[in-house]
């Protein structure tokens, strides 16, 4: 079979059946609504429209994501914006999300996460009433907080047991901050005691070390990014024979500055290794992506057929913390998807 062509791809993954496992609400804001919370709150904004999302490194970017989620300061601005999320899902063909917030970007949040959650709720819920894509939320914490901070985070989230909360997340700067799987290690140990999902960012801006610390310290059932395993031959055999699936995000680490190019990203090398690989968007409307276009632009690189791409949708499903019931209709919907 001839592989697919980027056009081609655009055109009719609106069909295919999938799921989002690497997605941050904090990366799927509207330039729109973030002038509109200025407006509202008297906020100078930090650029001009054109260069509202304009970041150049991880350190900046993260920089940007506190300033944009500081304008939103009611619980209907986040209702609003959960609304959006899965409305925005649903335009790129995706049947369920995992949404990870992460709630040390939310400066006006900061004391009242349970609330947070709600309004987030709040949205989500209507928007399942008007027939997009149910959301899970992977609750985040930041690699620079501390093991008290974090064991208050799960706490949290262990005594309110909220319904659309399905696991605990850690991102940010691993560079920056350096280790922290040991720092971590409790928070994640009682997570996974309470029922929590757990998925961590790791081998991203640091090396296989941090991706081997998920698993070995965290037990990380999935790992954000993780695309540096590939420097680690051992790492990758561990994660093929575990079948740890990295929820990848190829246009973000070229963005970010991972690789130079996608010709020299690993995706297809790990994905050939039998690590199971799925394709995401990170922080689709500050990277100014999309799930297609991402799917384009690998199987125009690496010359994925039809089926390889349906493979790689059905690894999304599998990776994905939908319930069990859910995750067999859309596979069954992905069986029967045709270009």
């Amino acid at each position: 079979m001839l592989p697919a062509k980027r056009g081609d791809i655009i055109d009719r993954l609106h069909r295919i059946a999938e799921s989002r496992s690497h997605i941050h609400i904090e990366g799927c804001f509207e330039a729109d609504d973030v002038i509109a919370n200025c407006e509202q709150a008297g906020i100078p904004l930090r650029a001009p429209r054109d260069r509202l999302f304009e970041a150049h490194d991880l350190k900046s970017f993260l920089e940007m994501l506190d300033w944009l989620c500081g304008t939103f300061r009611t619980r209907e601005q986040l209702a609003t914006t959960a609304y959006k999320f899965a409305q925005r899902m649903g335009r790129s063909g995706v049947r369920y999300a995992d949404a990870i917030v992460n709630p040390t970007h939310w400066p006006h949040w900061h004391k009242d996460v349970a609330g947070m959650i709600d309004a987030f709720d709040a949205g989500f819920a209507a928007a399942e009433q008007d027939r997009h894509p149910p959301v899970g939320l992977c609750v985040s914490l930041l690699r620079t907080q501390s093991a008290a901070e974090s064991l208050e985070l799960v706490e949290l989230l262990s005594r309110i047991r909220h319904r659309r909360v399905v696991g605990l997340s850690i991102d940010g700067n691993e560079a920056a901050a350096g280790r922290t799987g040991p720092r971590f290690a409790e928070a994640f140990r009682r997570a996974g005691a309470a029922g929590l999902r757990r998925t961590v960012h790791a081998g991203e801006s640091s090396g296989p070390e941090g991706v081997r610390d998920a698993i070995e310290l965290l037990g990380a059932d999935r790992i954000d990014h993780g695309v540096r395993a590939i420097e680690d031959p051992e790492l990758v055999d561990l994660l093929a024979r575990k079948q740890i699936p990295l929820g990848i995000c190829p246009v973000s680490n070229l963005a970010l500055g991972v690789y130079p190019s996608l010709a020299q990203h690993p995706i297809d090398a790990l994905r050939k290794a039998g690590v199971p690989v799925s394709i995401n968007t990170d922080d689709p409307s500050l990277l100014d992506t999309t799930l297609e276009a991402s799917y384009a632009a690998c199987a125009e690189t690496f010359g994925w057929d039809d089926e390889t791409i349906r493979h790689l949708a059905a690894t999304s499903v599998q990776a994905s913390y939908a319930d069990p019931a859910l995750k067999a209709r859309i596979l069954t919907d992905l069986a029967a998807w045709r270009r």
